[in-house]
């Protein structure tokens, strides 16, 4: 197996990538552990905002991509596992939060790792120092204790490089077709192929590339726009930009060929050309098929979002005839009680000669203030536990809309979610089409099509004028042309005198230059306003 793993941020991005139906078969979320979310979304939102709130990383995600070699069988669930608690415990992950996909496509299956590098109870990101080696020793362990070849690819060469092709070169391979190799190939047999450096350019012009200039002195900007460095690409080990320049000599210097900007807009028109006439009805509906099937998950999610909207509404309806129950519960318990003890003290009022003896002895007025008293200590005690109650109530209507915002707004998230993750789906259809429809423009051949004589006549005419050039520069550098002595004395004699030339305006008719009079102050009424009080200050 061979993994390959890197610090990075931009989860979210991520996260698209890992949920893009399109470009797998089988899409298995498998694991989702240390995020409240059950999506990656959520869950790499959840991560991104512990990183930013404790730490100032801003790799905070450690992912990890485990390719197995299908040759030798697929591995179970049980060994992927095994394999991931075996990096986990080599690089001090464990208990880190992570999340775990499966994919698989065209019967290739492989396995992404995502970890939060952010451990919270310490507050500080995980050191990844050395993660390579300790993956190569991992992995090694592994696939001996399981009988398990390494591939071919996963030890270094012998220059000590890995021969692995960068984000660049595999979207170039995605959606032309063509590999790397296929690349050196030609470039190389067009140039052993050659004799001289015209040759060269019309061999190169023919299997679909052209040379400009960049930020190497000679790239090579191929049919589909894709640039790539001319040393690069041929494998005589001899050959480098050095021995580039003095083969190509002055007629072909770098700064006599098109610029690369110049080179793709050349190339784009030409192919937008060629390609107009292959857009055919496939297009469409392949277009319609992935809309639909979109279409079909997103119902789920609309689906859940009218159950949602129509259970809060029920809970917010429920709470609220709860609320008013306890209310009316709690008034009337005071009223019935208040009732009861009124009958009470009727059943209990003296009469006869025991009324007359408390009217006269004071007794009746003392009994009938201390009731006033209770009754009043009582409608206070009932208040205040009124009050008290529409608080709690409060807090708790506004703890229900709280969660129940949260509840939307995570849905919501989920989806602006799916929108990203249907257009990466449409960006990965549309890139899938533009390959088909170049391999078939191609007829099964690694041959691009011809750009010949697209930059020829201008990179001739560049030439010239450079050639032109440098020979002006010659010239005046070894003296041949010199410019003549410039002598300022007549000139300045001249001035003097107060004379003016011909080209002044004098010619036969020159006159004697008269000295300038002094210009003439103009007087604004704020100077006239300041006279005229100085004056009268004066007087």
């Amino acid at each position: 197996m061979i993994p390959f793993a890197s610090q990075r941020g931009l989860g979210q991005d991520l996260a698209t990538h890992l949920l893009n139906a399109h470009d797998n078969e089988i899409l298995d979320v498998a694991e989702v552990r240390g995020a409240i979310a059950r999506d990656l979304h959520g869950a790499f939102a959840e991560w991104e905002a512990q990183a930013h709130a404790l730490t100032q990383c801003s790799q905070y995600l450690y992912s990890l991509s485990i390719n197995p070699d299908q040759r030798q069988g697929k591995l179970s669930r049980d060994q992927y596992f095994e394999y991931i608690a075996r990096v986990e415990d080599k690089l001090s992950l464990s208990g880190q939060p992570r999340a775990v996909v499966f994919h698989e496509k065209y019967g290739r299956e492989h396995c992404h790792v995502v970890w939060s590098r952010v451990d919270v109870e310490q507050e500080k990101a995980v050191q990844m120092s050395w993660d390579h080696s300790n993956l190569m020793i991992v992995t090694r362990q592994f696939a001996r204790e399981h009988g398990l070849a390494l591939p071919d690819g996963y030890e270094k060469t012998k220059s000590g490089k890995k021969e692995q092709l960068s984000l660049y070169e595999l979207h170039r391979q995605r959606i032309t077709g063509l590999s790397k190799d296929q690349h050196k190939e030609q470039v190389t047999d067009a140039f052993r192929a050659s004799d001289s450096p015209k040759a060269f350019l019309r061999a190169l012009e023919e299997k679909g590339y052209v040379l400009a200039r960049g930020k190497r002195p000679f790239v090579l900007v191929d049919y589909y726009g894709g640039t790539h460095a001319l040393p690069r690409l041929i494998t005589d080990k001899e050959v480098n930009t050095k021995y580039l320049r003095a083969f190509f000599g002055d007629a072909y210097a770098p700064e006599t060929l098109p610029s690369v900007e110049e080179a793709v807009q050349r190339t784009a028109e030409h192919r937008r050309v060629l390609e107009a006439h292959l857009k055919s009805e496939r297009r469409d509906a392949a277009i319609r098929e992935l809309k639909h099937t979109q279409a079909q998950r997103r119902h789920g999610l609309e689906k859940d979002q009218g159950i949602l909207k129509y259970r809060q509404h029920a809970e917010r309806l429920a709470l609220a005839a709860r609320h008013k129950s306890m209310r009316e519960r709690l008034r009337g318990d005071y009223l019935a009680k208040t009732r009861w003890i009124r009958i009470e003290r009727g059943r209990n009022k003296p009469t006869g000669l025991a009324a007359f003896l408390g009217k006269v002895s004071g007794i009746n007025l003392i009994r009938k203030k201390l009731h006033r008293y209770q009754d009043r200590k009582r409608l206070e005690d009932y208040l205040d536990t009124r009050d008290r109650l529409k608080v709690e109530q409060e807090q708790e209507r506004l703890a229900q809309l709280r969660e129940h915002e949260m509840r939307r707004l995570d849905l919501q998230r989920q989806v602006k979610a799916m929108d990203a993750v249907e257009k990466r789906e449409m960006k990965s259809l549309e890139e899938s089409l533009k390959r088909g429809m170049r391999e078939t423009q191609r007829g099964g051949r690694d041959d691009m099509p011809s750009l010949e004589g697209l930059m020829g006549e201008r990179t001739k005419k560049a030439a010239e004028k450079d050639k032109s050039r440098k020979n002006q520069f010659r010239e005046a550098a070894s003296g041949k042309k010199r410019r003549e002595r410039i002598d300022l004395s007549r000139d300045f004699e001249r001035v003097a005198s107060g004379e003016r030339s011909e080209e002044e305006g004098g010619g036969q008719h020159s006159e004697t230059l008269k000295p300038a009079s002094e210009p003439k102050i103009k007087r604004t009424g704020r100077w006239r306003r300041q006279k005229n009080r100085n004056l009268d200050r004066g007087r």
